[in-house]
């Protein structure tokens, strides 16, 4: 009797064999990238974290770090405030005169700026006038520096080299008015984050 030859093909075996085998490869391909996009998310968080950190803690220095003796007018313009004012036991921090205000564009102002840090719950805030003496028609912009700040405290170096919690300090002395203008010789910054812990920066003040 003539044998008919086989005809190629697979079994049905064979199929499910190779779908299931298909189907666990795709499973684990599809956990690998999903695992790279979310290491990739959470390294950007970690990096955008770190950035938002490091300006604000730049920001903080270089405000302070270029403080002018330079006092203002109160915004109803009844008494003058003193160049810089401070205490971190309130919530805005401090406010002060600072130099080096870029005028990149030469607009026809002055290079010196009024600026504010404030402590919202657990958002630091730093905000500026366009113009030193201000009115109630000059609303200060507003930039949100950081989130999750548990707290932040400044300390102040007097002329004695004594630590004082407030500034203008009640060790300034000199002529009427001197507390106005009065800087102290450092500031010590200390800020601490829900995520990062402590973070601690000396500024020297320079004059």
């Amino acid at each position: 009797m003539r044998q008919h030859p086989r005809t190629a093909g697979f079994t049905l075996i064979e199929v499910l064999v190779s779908v299931f085998l298909m189907a666990v490869l795709s499973g684990l391909a599809y956990e690998s990238l999903n695992y790279v996009r979310r290491s990739r998310e959470v390294t950007q968080s970690v990096y955008a974290r770190l950035g938002a950190v490091e300006l604000t803690v730049h920001l903080l220095s270089s405000d302070f770090g270029q403080l002018s003796p330079r006092p203002v007018r109160d915004v109803v313009g009844t008494s003058v405030v003193p160049a810089l004012l401070a205490d971190s036991r309130t919530t805005n921090l401090a406010t002060l005169t600072r130099a080096g205000w870029m005028n990149t564009a030469g607009l026809p102002r002055s290079t010196l700026q009024r600026v504010t840090w404030r402590l919202d719950g657990t958002r630091l805030l730093r905000e500026h006038t366009t113009v030193l003496d201000s009115t109630l028609s000059t609303p200060p912009v507003q930039r949100e520096m950081l989130t999750d700040v548990v707290s932040i405290h400044l300390r102040f170096l007097d002329a004695q080299r004594n630590w004082q919690e407030t500034w203008p300090a009640a060790s300034v002395g000199g002529p009427a008015g001197a507390a106005l203008s009065s800087r102290p010789r450092a500031i010590e910054i200390t800020l601490e984050l829900k995520d990062l812990g402590i973070i601690r920066r000396l500024v020297e003040v320079p004059g």
